[in-house]
């Protein structure tokens, strides 16, 4: 067993956030270097996570993009992974439209144009996935738009009309003029809600179908996973059972941070946290293969489905095999 220090490279979501603080007690035989990389955001250590690792192997363990992972994956590049998820999104909730084109039913967004971070972005693949079979839009019949490299090359299945965003053109300022019809975004195109924006959310009631949602597939959305380089998992095989400790620990930790009511710098924050748990009741974070099953085996569907793997991935291919019983 090897005591060199573990390169692990995440964001600073509060769930991660006993990592960065040093509160989590590594499991004898892990000393991790632990840096504060973002995706779209610039942080201690930079941006671009998922490049970084899936594209140049910078990092011993990183957390990336679940559908960028699964592409990786089906292509035989020298990476596994642990069955830890540290970002979950709902896509209902994050399909914006202008507010002028008329568009109320994702039905209707059928031939008009819709911008993707990229193709193969997790929230993107998802969305495209979740519109089509909840609600039964026609994904080739949507001209698309995309406005950043994949991170694995991939050739989307046929059928599908996809064309980059003009140079230089900005992916909200489109949506707002017209030039694109709608977004599906990891993101919120506004800091605080704009009366004079005209974009708005294509549910008038996201919250309502995210529930929903909930109460028929029974998880929350996974976005990003953890991945391992082969390299370092072959020569350290304890590696993936001590990270998977590592973040069962810091989940236990952060559970705690909202007992305190003044934690959160939103007023309100202890009534939401009580709205949703009454709303919700499961747990909606859990680690491990079996409990995430369902939601995985239904994305490697959608990533099949819309070309971003050429092969059906079983659950297990993406997880080392110290993992699998988990």
């Amino acid at each position: 067993m090897s005591d060199a220090p573990i390169t692990l490279a995440i964001d600073r979501y509060d769930r991660l956030m006993p990592f960065h603080d040093r509160t989590v007690q590594p499991p004898a035989g892990l000393r991790l270097d632990v840096l504060q990389v973002g995706q779209e955001n610039t942080q201690r250590e930079g941006a671009h996570r998922h490049e970084r690792m899936l594209q140049k192997g910078e990092f011993d363990a990183a957390e990336v993009s679940l559908s960028s992972y699964i592409a990786a994956t089906a292509k035989g590049l020298p990476f596994t992974a642990i069955p830890v998820f540290p970002r979950r999104l709902f896509s209902m909730g994050q399909v914006f439209v202008n507010a002028r084109s008329g568009i109320n039913h994702p039905r209707e967004l059928a031939g008009r144009k819709i911008g993707l971070q990229s193709f193969q972005t997790t929230l993107a693949v998802l969305a495209k996935g979740d519109m089509a079979t909840e609600y039964g839009l026609a994904l080739k019949e949507v001209h698309w738009f995309t406005r950043g490299a994949e991170t694995i090359d991939a050739a989307p299945a046929p059928g599908y009309r996809i064309d980059r965003l003009a140079a230089g053109d900005n992916f909200i300022d489109a949506l707002a003029a017209g030039r694109l019809d709608a977004i599906f975004y990891s993101r919120t195109p506004w800091k605080d809600p704009d009366p004079a924006l005209p974009i708005r959310r294509l549910f008038a009631n996201p919250e309502a179908e995210e529930q929903r949602y909930l109460a028929t597939n029974g998880y929350w959305p996974i976005m990003h996973v953890v991945a391992i380089k082969r390299e370092v998992a072959e020569r350290r095989p304890d590696l993936p059972l001590l990270l998977l400790e590592a973040f069962r620990s810091a989940a236990e930790i952060a559970d705690g941070y909202s007992d305190d009511p003044g934690w959160s710098r939103f007023a309100w924050s202890k009534y939401a946290r009580e709205r949703e748990a009454a709303a919700l009741g499961a747990k909606l974070w859990p680690l491990g293969v079996a409990a995430n099953r369902a939601n995985l085996d239904r994305f490697i569907g959608y990533s099949l489905d819309q070309g971003i793997i050429d092969r059906r991935l079983a659950v297990e291919d993406l997880f080392h095999a110290s993992m699998h019983t988990t």
